[in-house]
């Protein structure tokens, strides 16, 4: 059973760092802790009982409580699906950046390398086409292109 724990909004991987510590120095019966980045304000527990979460996060800092009841998996098995960033971004679109040097600049997609969450640019307005390796998560799509 998964049970939720309630924690200070931007401190949910070091309250499960010390969870993960506390377990491994008292061996209760605790199966897993996880800390889901799109999901702020709460750490999830898997668990035989909620005694056993309570036990686990008593006297943890930021951590401000559990929410009574347990949840199924199939509630929260959203939250645990890893979505490839570049899904939506294909080769021809105008995209801008949204860090690094050329923040603010536009730019054209070259290349996707989905395995990576790569993606090629080359810049709109420069003289000379040199191409540019980012992130998916340092760009935005502006237009795409039409298939």
């Amino acid at each position: 059973m998964l049970f939720t724990i309630r924690t200070t909004v931007g401190q949910e991987r070091i309250v499960a760092d010390l969870l993960r510590s506390k377990h491994s120095k008292e061996k209760q019966e605790i199966y897993a802790i996880v800390a889901v980045d799109n999901v702020r304000g709460y750490i999830f527990a898997e668990a035989p009982n909620e005694a056993e979460v309570r036990k686990l996060v008593y006297n943890i800092p930021h951590v401000k409580g559990l929410v009574t009841g347990g949840v199924d998996l199939t509630e929260v098995g959203h939250f645990f699906e890893e979505k490839s960033l570049t899904v939506d971004i294909h080769k021809g679109d105008l995209v801008e950046l949204t860090a690094g040097p050329f923040k603010g600049e536009k730019a054209k997609v070259v290349r996707v390398d989905d395995a990576k969450d790569k993606i090629t640019l080359e810049l709109v307005e420069a003289t000379v086409p040199i191409p540019i390796t980012m992130d998916a998560a340092s760009i935005r799509v502006i237009t795409q292109k039409k298939v």
